[in-house]
């Protein structure tokens, strides 16, 4: 493994070396190394010109906190260095001066018995201007993969193997757990990788999407269930199922090129009880409750009691089994309060950033983690990338609990979260009974009206994360009931509102859990076409129904609009309370007026246009962004059957 390692590494280098074009020649410092390595030193490289002038390294060898550490290299001196309580790890707090040139040295570890063992370490020059990061708004709109389940563009990487001259017998090592492909069980690995992401740009830029949410591809060493991502074991490798840290390089340079953004799914709050520091953890607190694991007993998980966070009447107890409590049992709970695991994290999540070249960043399990750790982990990360974006899950349905972690919320405890973007389960919730329920004084599009008013709480309504599902919930087809027509109206409602909308792949095919509605397996049902042997082909709609390809057309349109649209992106919001089943809902900026047309009558019906003077419509050709059909706004409109109807006052 440690061999395997160092090759993958010193690959990486290479690769990153050679295609970066921007790389500052005169600012390399060229010093003697030895090109050696030990178990692991992490993060694996760094950079000059960061904001931030301090680094601490995490290095793990057996017995290296009996040595002392040294470096030799301008710029760069030991602060301090920080012993654990394993004897087999070592924090290094390292300065990086301004003047420090990019290049490589030594890192020396000399013992008392004087032997020294050497590390090699790098530098690099930053490939683009920090304020060059920009991050995902409510000019994009996401598309969210399962990369496990939407296309295996590269079978070799299936099964997770290497070949190790280790092994005296150099016989394949198998050293992930999960190392079978099995497309018949929900819960097992399909084979769907970084490739097959990058193999189908194509098709999600034209269909209209402007950035790429991808669950987490890191590794995730677990016995089962590891496609979904979430119980990461190595927190710097990309799962070789998935790919190489190459693959996902491509990914986003070959995207940039395309004018796609790539959002990378982190998880800050625990990672897998297969991780590698499970077995020897360098700190007795690194995770919570680490006692009872070590000495196997009881896993204390949370409380889940997330309203815990802003409950100002709360006990302590249920404070502590919210953040405290391990996720589930295989989840371990990382501690942020040590502070050497809150810098791990948050120099982790500025590696990938740097690394890859991201445009945003989802965190998972928001409110999980100590809120001030995350705090501190957003406002560092955007001290260093002014104009990036992050989004926090919090799933909650309630709009005060949404507010409080968006950066400017005015919240009464003082709190700041740094936090740009929150994600609206609250309205999504809103928008599916709008649509599923009998239309009365207090039910039906009403629930839409009266969520759309709680904007006022917000401190950026458009920087909001809206959706109409995702990989958690019910597909939308599901919640909707089966029923098309609702389903493209909730979608005209996302695609509309000012928010940043979000698809999960598969929704423009009308993807469902039917047979086992909420059931997480099949809500992440494969792609079709991404997959050998397919019968259906979504990527050419080879094959599918006419039902399927409708939505899909329906989607790319009302998607190719959005695009352009800055009165969707950045303007006036006005909706009117609903009227005989309909509701209407007008972004306004400069000369372009969008209008969203809400029926749910199955009957044809008239609807006077005479309370919507005040938009300033009378007389204007609008133009239908589905059909191109275009009419003159007059007196009276007649919807002609249930549906949504979505008239532009641009026409070219």
């Amino acid at each position: 493994m440690k061999l395997i390692r160092s090759i993958f590494y010193s690959v990486s280098i290479f690769v990153f070396i050679a295609c970066s074009n921007t790389e500052i020649k005169e600012n390399v410092s060229e010093v003697s190394i030895s090109n050696t390595s030990i178990e692991r030193v992490e993060p694996p490289n760094w950079w000059i010109d960061f904001k931030d002038t301090s680094l601490q390294l995490l290095i793990k060898e057996e017995n290296i906190g009996f040595s002392e550490a040294s470096i030799s290299y301008a710029g760069v001196s030991i602060k301090k260095a920080n012993k654990a309580n394993s004897k087999n790890y070592l924090f290094l707090d390292l300065n990086i001066d301004k003047s420090t040139k990019a290049g490589k040295f030594d890192i020396i570890f000399t013992f008392k018995d004087g032997l020294k063992k050497t590390h090699t370490y790098e530098l690099k020059s930053r490939e683009k201007l920090a304020e060059d990061y920009i991050g995902f708004n409510s000019t994009d709109a996401i598309y969210l993969i399962t990369p496990d389940r939407f296309a295996n563009a590269d079978t070799t990487n299936d099964i997770g193997s290497r070949i190790t001259t280790e092994n005296e017998t150099g016989e394949v090592v198998h050293f992930l757990k999960e190392n079978t492909i099995n497309r018949a069980d929900d819960y097992a690995r399909h084979g769907g990788d970084i490739k097959g992401i990058t193999n189908h740009l194509e098709y999600i830029d034209e269909m209209g999407f402007t950035a790429i949410w991808s669950s987490p591809l890191l590794t995730n060493d677990m016995p089962k269930g590891s496609y979904h991502g979430y119980a990461i074991t190595d927190l710097y490798e990309i799962d070789p199922r998935f790919g190489t840290l190459a693959d996902y390089r491509e990914l986003a340079d070959v995207s940039r090129k395309k004018g796609l953004k790539l959002i990378m799914d982190q998880v800050a709050n625990h990672c897998g009880s297969e991780h590698w520091w499970m077995k020897d953890l360098p700190f007795r607190d690194w995770v919570n409750h680490q006692e009872n694991f070590e000495n196997k007993g009881d896993l204390i998980t949370s409380n889940h009691r997330r309203t815990s966070n802003q409950d100002i009447y709360a006990s302590k107890v249920d404070k502590q089994g919210m953040t405290d409590g391990w996720f589930v049992s295989t989840m371990p709970d990382l501690n942020q309060k040590n502070p050497f695991m809150a810098k791990y994290i948050i120099q982790n999540s500025i590696w990938w950033v740097e690394t890859i070249g991201l445009s945003g960043i989802r965190q998972d399990t928001y409110p999980y983690p100590d809120k001030q750790f995350m705090s501190n982990w957003a406002g560092s990360i955007m001290k260093e990338y002014p104009n990036f974006s992050i989004v926090g899950e919090e799933w909650s349905y309630n709009p005060l609990l949404i507010g409080y972690w968006q950066k400017g919320a005015n919240n009464k405890d003082g709190y700041e979260s740094n936090l740009k973007s929150t994600m609206d389960f609250a309205m999504q919730q809103k928008v599916v009974d709008a649509l599923n329920e009998k239309e009365t004084w207090d039910t039906g599009l009403v629930k839409v009206y009266e969520g759309l008013a709680n904007d006022f709480h917000y401190a950026s309504p458009k920087d909001i994360m809206i959706f109409p599902d995702n990989h958690d919930m019910s597909r939308i087809f599901t919640q909707l009931k089966g029923d098309v027509e609702n389903t493209k109206m909730a979608l005209s409602l996302y695609l509309t509102l000012p928010r940043i909308p979000q698809i999960y792949y598969g929704t423009e095919i009308l993807m469902n859990d039917f047979k086992k509605p909420g059931d997480h397996g099949l809500i992440r049902t494969d792609f079709s076409g991404g997959f050998k042997g397919d019968k259906t082909n979504a990527f050419t709609s080879e094959g599918l129904s006419k039902e399927q390809k409708d939505m899909q057309s329906f989607l790319k349109k009302f998607l190719n609009y959005r695009k352009h649209s800055k009165a969707i992106h950045q303007g006036k919001t006005v909706h009117f309370s609903p009227f005989k089943g309909t509701y209407f809902l007008f972004r306004i900026l400069e000369d372009e007026i969008v209008v969203n047309i809400i029926n749910k009558n199955n009957v044809p019906i008239s609807i006077n246009l005479e309370r919507y003077l005040e938009i300033g419509l009378q007389g204007k050709t609008l133009k239908n962004i589905i059909t191109e059909e275009s009419i003159i706004w007059e007196n009276e409109i007649e919807l002609k059957k249930k549906g949504n109807i979505t008239f532009t006052t641009k026409l070219n």
